[in-house]
Protein backbone atom coordinates (compact mmCIF):
# COMPACT_ATOMS: atom_id res chain seq x y z
CA UNK A 1 0.00 0.00 0.00
CA UNK A 2 1.61 3.22 -0.59
CA UNK A 3 2.21 6.16 1.97
CA UNK A 4 3.50 9.35 1.96
CA UNK A 5 4.88 11.85 4.00
CA UNK A 6 2.42 15.23 4.74
CA UNK A 7 5.92 17.29 3.08
CA UNK A 8 5.47 14.51 0.00
CA UNK A 9 2.24 15.41 -0.67
CA UNK A 10 2.49 19.19 -0.29
CA UNK A 11 5.22 19.20 -2.83
CA UNK A 12 2.35 18.05 -5.24
CA UNK A 13 0.05 20.74 -4.09
CA UNK A 14 2.35 23.38 -3.31
CA UNK A 15 -0.07 24.76 -0.68
CA UNK A 16 0.82 26.28 2.88
CA UNK A 17 1.86 23.79 5.49
CA UNK A 18 0.29 24.29 8.99
CA UNK A 19 1.20 22.22 12.17
CA UNK A 20 3.13 18.86 11.32
CA UNK A 21 2.59 14.92 11.63
CA UNK A 22 4.52 12.38 11.92
CA UNK A 23 2.01 9.90 10.46
CA UNK A 24 2.00 8.24 7.10
CA UNK A 25 -0.51 9.01 4.74
CA UNK A 26 -2.32 5.89 3.10
CA UNK A 27 -5.26 7.53 1.64
CA UNK A 28 -8.42 10.12 1.71
CA UNK A 29 -11.83 9.78 3.27
CA UNK A 30 -14.14 12.11 4.99
CA UNK A 31 -14.21 14.29 7.77
CA UNK A 32 -16.02 11.46 9.71
CA UNK A 33 -14.79 8.31 8.66
CA UNK A 34 -11.20 9.25 8.79
CA UNK A 35 -8.90 7.46 11.20
CA UNK A 36 -5.53 8.37 11.88
CA UNK A 37 -3.42 7.42 8.45
CA UNK A 38 -5.89 9.25 6.04
CA UNK A 39 -6.22 12.75 4.83
CA UNK A 40 -9.79 14.58 4.77
CA UNK A 41 -10.74 18.27 3.76
CA UNK A 42 -12.73 21.01 5.01
CA UNK A 43 -14.26 22.78 2.40
CA UNK A 44 -16.13 25.79 4.23
CA UNK A 45 -17.08 26.63 7.66
CA UNK A 46 -20.21 24.24 7.80
CA UNK A 47 -17.35 21.06 8.24
CA UNK A 48 -14.68 23.13 10.78
CA UNK A 49 -17.13 21.47 13.45
CA UNK A 50 -16.28 18.03 12.73
CA UNK A 51 -12.64 18.34 13.03
CA UNK A 52 -12.19 18.29 16.69
CA UNK A 53 -13.70 14.62 16.93
CA UNK A 54 -12.34 13.76 13.57
CA UNK A 55 -9.41 11.01 13.30
CA UNK A 56 -7.91 12.28 10.40
CA UNK A 57 -3.89 13.19 10.96
CA UNK A 58 -4.69 15.92 8.01
CA UNK A 59 -6.86 18.20 5.85
CA UNK A 60 -7.12 19.86 3.30
CA UNK A 61 -8.48 23.22 4.00
CA UNK A 62 -9.67 26.52 1.97
CA UNK A 63 -7.28 29.36 2.42
CA UNK A 64 -10.12 31.13 3.95
CA UNK A 65 -10.60 28.88 7.06
CA UNK A 66 -8.65 30.20 10.26
CA UNK A 67 -8.54 27.01 12.66
CA UNK A 68 -5.61 25.22 14.15
CA UNK A 69 -4.44 21.40 13.33
CA UNK A 70 -3.66 20.45 17.13
CA UNK A 71 -1.05 18.66 17.94
CA UNK A 72 0.78 15.82 15.66
CA UNK A 73 -1.67 17.03 12.60
CA UNK A 74 -1.67 19.07 9.77
CA UNK A 75 -3.38 21.21 8.14
CA UNK A 76 -2.59 22.15 3.38
CA UNK A 77 -4.42 25.27 2.53
CA UNK A 78 -4.98 25.22 -0.95
CA UNK A 79 -7.12 27.83 -3.18
CA UNK A 80 -9.11 24.94 -4.20
CA UNK A 81 -10.28 22.12 -2.17
CA UNK A 82 -11.85 20.32 -4.06
CA UNK A 83 -8.91 20.13 -7.23
CA UNK A 84 -6.60 19.43 -4.57
CA UNK A 85 -8.00 16.37 -3.59
CA UNK A 86 -8.78 15.66 -6.94
CA UNK A 87 -4.79 15.20 -6.93
CA UNK A 88 -4.64 13.29 -4.05
CA UNK A 89 -7.32 10.52 -5.39
CA UNK A 90 -5.07 10.33 -8.38
CA UNK A 91 -2.49 9.52 -6.22
CA UNK A 92 -4.34 7.18 -4.54
CA UNK A 93 -6.38 5.64 -7.45
CA UNK A 94 -6.00 1.55 -7.35
CA UNK A 95 -4.75 -0.11 -10.61
CA UNK A 96 -7.15 -0.90 -13.38
CA UNK A 97 -8.15 -4.68 -14.21
CA UNK A 98 -5.59 -5.85 -15.79
CA UNK A 99 -5.71 -7.63 -18.85
CA UNK A 100 -3.69 -11.59 -19.27
CA UNK A 101 -3.89 -10.73 -23.35
CA UNK A 102 -4.16 -7.72 -25.09
CA UNK A 103 -7.32 -9.85 -27.02
CA UNK A 104 -8.84 -12.20 -25.97
CA UNK A 105 -9.60 -15.86 -27.79
CA UNK A 106 -13.37 -15.13 -27.33
CA UNK A 107 -13.23 -11.78 -28.86
CA UNK A 108 -15.09 -11.69 -32.30
CA UNK A 109 -13.25 -9.27 -34.34
CA UNK A 110 -13.98 -9.20 -38.51
CA UNK A 111 -11.52 -9.82 -40.76
CA UNK A 112 -11.33 -5.85 -42.36
CA UNK A 113 -11.67 -4.24 -39.24
CA UNK A 114 -7.86 -2.76 -38.15
CA UNK A 115 -7.23 -2.38 -34.54
CA UNK A 116 -4.07 0.32 -33.32
CA UNK A 117 -1.33 -0.36 -31.70
CA UNK A 118 -1.17 -1.57 -27.88
CA UNK A 119 -5.32 -1.93 -28.18
CA UNK A 120 -6.80 -4.47 -25.64
CA UNK A 121 -9.83 -6.10 -26.39
CA UNK A 122 -11.77 -8.28 -23.61
CA UNK A 123 -13.78 -11.65 -23.64
CA UNK A 124 -16.64 -12.12 -25.39
CA UNK A 125 -16.31 -8.50 -27.33
CA UNK A 126 -17.29 -8.11 -31.00
CA UNK A 127 -15.82 -5.62 -33.39
CA UNK A 128 -17.80 -5.32 -36.80
CA UNK A 129 -16.90 -5.10 -40.35
CA UNK A 130 -14.74 -2.21 -41.30
CA UNK A 131 -14.32 -0.61 -37.55
CA UNK A 132 -11.29 1.05 -36.89
CA UNK A 133 -9.73 1.74 -33.33
CA UNK A 134 -7.13 3.81 -32.77
CA UNK A 135 -3.51 3.13 -30.80
CA UNK A 136 -4.20 1.90 -26.93
CA UNK A 137 -8.22 1.66 -27.25
CA UNK A 138 -9.25 -0.31 -24.38
CA UNK A 139 -12.34 -2.92 -25.02
CA UNK A 140 -13.38 -4.43 -21.73
CA UNK A 141 -15.39 -7.58 -21.82
CA UNK A 142 -18.93 -7.95 -23.19
CA UNK A 143 -18.11 -4.38 -25.60
CA UNK A 144 -19.66 -4.26 -29.18
CA UNK A 145 -18.66 -1.69 -31.78
CA UNK A 146 -20.18 -2.09 -34.61
CA UNK A 147 -20.01 -1.79 -38.52
CA UNK A 148 -17.71 1.18 -39.97
CA UNK A 149 -17.22 2.56 -36.26
CA UNK A 150 -14.40 4.41 -35.68
CA UNK A 151 -12.53 5.20 -32.24
CA UNK A 152 -10.10 7.50 -31.58
CA UNK A 153 -6.51 7.03 -29.46
CA UNK A 154 -6.56 6.02 -25.80
CA UNK A 155 -10.29 5.67 -25.53
CA UNK A 156 -11.58 3.60 -22.37
CA UNK A 157 -15.17 1.16 -23.11
CA UNK A 158 -16.59 -0.18 -19.93
CA UNK A 159 -18.42 -3.46 -19.94
CA UNK A 160 -21.50 -4.17 -21.63
CA UNK A 161 -21.16 -0.55 -23.72
CA UNK A 162 -22.77 -0.90 -27.30
CA UNK A 163 -21.50 1.08 -29.97
CA UNK A 164 -23.55 0.92 -33.41
CA UNK A 165 -22.78 1.03 -36.92
CA UNK A 166 -21.11 4.09 -38.24
CA UNK A 167 -20.80 6.03 -35.29
CA UNK A 168 -17.52 8.33 -34.57
CA UNK A 169 -16.05 7.96 -31.26
CA UNK A 170 -13.02 10.82 -30.42
CA UNK A 171 -9.84 10.17 -28.41
CA UNK A 172 -9.25 9.83 -24.72
CA UNK A 173 -12.79 9.44 -24.46
CA UNK A 174 -14.46 7.19 -21.19
CA UNK A 175 -17.63 5.59 -21.67
CA UNK A 176 -18.50 3.75 -18.29
CA UNK A 177 -20.77 0.27 -18.02
CA UNK A 178 -23.94 -0.26 -20.03
CA UNK A 179 -23.89 3.04 -22.14
CA UNK A 180 -25.84 2.90 -25.33
CA UNK A 181 -23.99 4.71 -28.41
CA UNK A 182 -26.24 5.50 -31.86
CA UNK A 183 -29.66 3.40 -31.34
CA UNK A 184 -32.64 4.44 -33.27
CA UNK A 185 -34.13 7.73 -32.04
CA UNK A 186 -37.32 8.31 -30.66
CA UNK A 187 -39.58 9.07 -34.17
CA UNK A 188 -43.06 8.05 -34.80
CA UNK A 189 -45.82 9.35 -36.44
CA UNK A 190 -49.41 8.22 -36.30
CA UNK A 191 -50.05 6.24 -39.54
CA UNK A 192 -52.69 7.24 -42.55
CA UNK A 193 -55.55 5.34 -41.13
CA UNK A 194 -54.79 6.18 -37.79
CA UNK A 195 -55.15 2.91 -36.54
CA UNK A 196 -51.11 2.24 -35.55
CA UNK A 197 -47.81 4.14 -35.59
CA UNK A 198 -45.41 4.22 -38.47
CA UNK A 199 -41.79 4.58 -37.24
CA UNK A 200 -39.32 6.96 -38.89
CA UNK A 201 -36.24 5.66 -39.80
CA UNK A 202 -33.03 7.35 -38.31
CA UNK A 203 -29.92 7.04 -40.66
CA UNK A 204 -27.68 9.33 -39.07
CA UNK A 205 -24.71 8.71 -36.39
CA UNK A 206 -23.81 10.12 -33.50
CA UNK A 207 -20.20 12.12 -33.38
CA UNK A 208 -18.51 12.64 -29.94
CA UNK A 209 -15.40 14.44 -29.72
CA UNK A 210 -12.48 13.94 -27.22
CA UNK A 211 -12.19 13.93 -23.73
CA UNK A 212 -15.70 13.06 -23.41
CA UNK A 213 -17.28 10.84 -20.65
CA UNK A 214 -20.45 9.50 -20.31
CA UNK A 215 -21.62 7.66 -17.33
CA UNK A 216 -23.51 4.19 -17.03
CA UNK A 217 -26.59 3.52 -18.60
CA UNK A 218 -26.72 6.54 -20.32
CA UNK A 219 -27.82 6.48 -24.69
CA UNK A 220 -27.27 8.97 -27.06
CA UNK A 221 -29.55 7.84 -30.00
CA UNK A 222 -28.63 8.66 -33.70
CA UNK A 223 -29.81 11.48 -35.70
CA UNK A 224 -32.50 10.91 -37.96
CA UNK A 225 -30.27 12.36 -41.16
CA UNK A 226 -27.03 14.10 -40.53
CA UNK A 227 -25.94 13.59 -36.66
CA UNK A 228 -25.95 13.73 -32.72
CA UNK A 229 -22.96 15.22 -31.74
CA UNK A 230 -21.44 15.48 -28.19
CA UNK A 231 -18.82 18.40 -28.36
CA UNK A 232 -14.76 18.34 -27.02
CA UNK A 233 -14.74 17.43 -23.08
CA UNK A 234 -18.53 17.00 -22.43
CA UNK A 235 -19.06 15.26 -19.03
CA UNK A 236 -22.38 12.99 -19.09
CA UNK A 237 -23.70 11.50 -15.57
CA UNK A 238 -25.28 8.25 -15.58
CA UNK A 239 -28.57 7.35 -16.95
CA UNK A 240 -28.61 10.77 -18.87
CA UNK A 241 -30.72 10.69 -22.67
CA UNK A 242 -29.40 12.52 -25.44
CA UNK A 243 -32.22 12.50 -28.27
CA UNK A 244 -32.00 12.25 -32.34
CA UNK A 245 -30.11 15.09 -34.02
CA UNK A 246 -29.01 17.39 -30.51
CA UNK A 247 -25.96 18.87 -30.27
CA UNK A 248 -23.95 20.00 -27.61
CA UNK A 249 -20.81 22.19 -27.68
CA UNK A 250 -17.43 22.02 -25.86
CA UNK A 251 -17.46 21.38 -22.53
CA UNK A 252 -20.67 20.62 -21.18
CA UNK A 253 -21.95 18.62 -18.47
CA UNK A 254 -25.15 16.77 -17.51
CA UNK A 255 -26.35 15.37 -14.33
CA UNK A 256 -28.10 12.58 -13.91
CA UNK A 257 -31.50 11.76 -14.72
CA UNK A 258 -30.97 14.50 -17.08
CA UNK A 259 -32.22 14.73 -20.40
CA UNK A 260 -32.50 16.11 -24.19
CA UNK A 261 -35.43 15.65 -26.30
CA UNK A 262 -34.84 15.74 -30.14
CA UNK A 263 -32.81 18.94 -31.83
CA UNK A 264 -31.62 20.35 -28.71
CA UNK A 265 -28.50 22.61 -29.00
CA UNK A 266 -26.32 23.61 -26.36
CA UNK A 267 -23.18 26.17 -26.65
CA UNK A 268 -20.45 25.74 -25.00
CA UNK A 269 -19.90 25.41 -21.34
CA UNK A 270 -23.74 25.01 -20.26
CA UNK A 271 -24.73 23.06 -17.06
CA UNK A 272 -27.79 20.95 -16.75
CA UNK A 273 -28.84 19.73 -13.62
CA UNK A 274 -30.11 16.53 -12.14
CA UNK A 275 -33.74 15.26 -13.65
CA UNK A 276 -33.73 18.74 -16.06
CA UNK A 277 -35.43 17.88 -19.22
CA UNK A 278 -35.33 20.07 -22.09
CA UNK A 279 -37.73 20.26 -25.16
CA UNK A 280 -36.72 19.60 -28.47
CA UNK A 281 -36.13 22.26 -30.33
CA UNK A 282 -34.83 24.40 -27.84
CA UNK A 283 -31.39 26.48 -27.39
CA UNK A 284 -29.43 26.89 -24.38
CA UNK A 285 -26.78 29.36 -25.23
CA UNK A 286 -22.76 29.08 -23.57
CA UNK A 287 -22.45 29.70 -20.41
CA UNK A 288 -26.52 28.74 -18.90
CA UNK A 289 -27.17 26.94 -16.56
CA UNK A 290 -30.40 24.86 -15.79
CA UNK A 291 -31.20 24.06 -11.74
CA UNK A 292 -32.38 20.40 -11.46
CA UNK A 293 -34.97 19.39 -11.76
CA UNK A 294 -36.05 22.30 -13.93
CA UNK A 295 -37.98 21.98 -17.80
CA UNK A 296 -36.89 24.43 -20.33
CA UNK A 297 -39.23 24.67 -22.95
CA UNK A 298 -38.17 27.89 -24.70
CA UNK A 299 -34.89 29.20 -25.89
CA UNK A 300 -32.34 30.04 -22.63
CA UNK A 301 -30.15 33.44 -22.66
CA UNK A 302 -25.70 33.01 -23.02
CA UNK A 303 -24.84 33.00 -19.06
CA UNK A 304 -28.64 32.97 -18.03
CA UNK A 305 -29.46 30.29 -14.93
CA UNK A 306 -32.87 29.06 -15.02
CA UNK A 307 -35.04 27.18 -12.96
CA UNK A 308 -38.39 26.28 -12.04
CA UNK A 309 -41.02 23.87 -14.36
CA UNK A 310 -41.50 25.60 -16.66
CA UNK A 311 -37.92 27.07 -16.21
CA UNK A 312 -37.81 30.88 -15.78
CA UNK A 313 -34.97 33.34 -14.61
CA UNK A 314 -33.21 31.87 -11.14
CA UNK A 315 -34.56 34.78 -9.19
CA UNK A 316 -37.65 35.53 -10.69
CA UNK A 317 -38.82 31.97 -9.55
CA UNK A 318 -37.20 31.65 -6.32
CA UNK A 319 -39.16 35.57 -5.58
CA UNK A 320 -42.15 33.00 -6.65
CA UNK A 321 -41.75 30.51 -4.44
CA UNK A 322 -41.08 32.91 -1.45
CA UNK A 323 -44.53 34.97 -2.32
CA UNK A 324 -46.32 31.42 -2.72
CA UNK A 325 -45.10 30.22 1.08
CA UNK A 326 -45.86 33.59 2.76
CA UNK A 327 -49.27 33.08 0.83
CA UNK A 328 -50.16 29.63 1.94
CA UNK A 329 -48.72 30.68 5.60
CA UNK A 330 -51.84 33.23 5.72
Amino acid sequence: MASYTISEINTLLKGELIGATSQKIEGPEEIQKANSSQITFIGSNKYVKFWQDSKACAALINYDLNIAPGDNRAFLKVKNVDLAMAKILELFNPKAPVFDTDIHPTAVIHETAKIGAGCKIGPNCYVGKHVELGSEVLLYPNVCVFDETSIGNNTIVWSGTVIRERCIIGSHCIFHTNVSIGADGFGYRPSEDGKGLVKIPQIGNVIIGNHVEIGANSCVDRAKFSATIIGDGCKIDNLVQIAHNSIMGRSCIMAGHSGLAGSVTLGDGVIIGGSASIKDHTTIHSGAKVGAGSGVIADVEAGKTVLGYPAQDARDMLKQWVAIRRFMKN
